[in-house]
């Protein structure tokens, strides 16, 4: 697979792939090709929410709502709405509090298949189904930010969601500075 694109639009067409494993290596790679030689959070977070909303949506999984949540300096208990693709949303997340909360505070994965049977969830959006909650953690073991995918519908995201989201979380660490 190549990444050579001749504009950066392109880089949101995933319709050639029909698998979930090649829509996500080529969602990594144009995540690191859109962030060579750029470190600002809010540009690379950007580009990255527009490139999960079209991935999904070329495999036809109707995600809802695909973005970040962020920690921002003088809150570190605090997730802040960061940039995303989908309907408006909650604009603060504390540590602990609904699937966000609890990957940041964890610092684990959450994979949920039923949001109605997980305790404490926010819903921002009330036909969201299943979520999946991603952090993001700095080199120091420091929660910055969580991925976040709703889905509207149940088991909308498995372990091949979690892997590909994880080596994202990854990529962000070393291609955006939060400070």
């Amino acid at each position: 697979m190549s990444v050579a694109k001749k504009n950066h639009a392109d880089y949101s067409d995933f319709n050639e792939f029909t698998s979930r494993d090649d829509t996500f290596d080529m969602l990594l790679m144009s995540y690191e090709s859109l962030c060579e030689g750029q470190r600002d959070w809010v540009c690379n977070l950007s580009n990255a929410a527009s490139l999960l909303w079209h991935a999904y949506k070329s495999l036809n999984v109707e995600v809802n709502w695909a973005g970040f949540y962020i920690v921002r300096d003088g809150k570190p208990k605090e997730l802040l709405l960061g940039p995303f693709q989908g309907k408006v949303a909650c604009q603060s997340i504390p540590f602990g509090q609904g699937v966000c909360g609890a990957a940041a505070e964890t610092q684990m994965t959450q994979v949920v298949s039923d949001v109605g049977k997980f305790s404490g969830h926010i819903a921002c959006d009330g036909d969201t189904k299943s979520e999946i909650v991603v952090p993001i953690i700095s080199s120091d073991g420091k929660t910055t930010g969580v991925i976040d995918l709703d889905c509207g519908d149940f088991n909308g995201f498995g372990e091949s969601d979690k892997i590909y989201l994880e080596k994202l979380a990854e990529l962000i660490t070393k291609t955006c500075n939060f400070n």
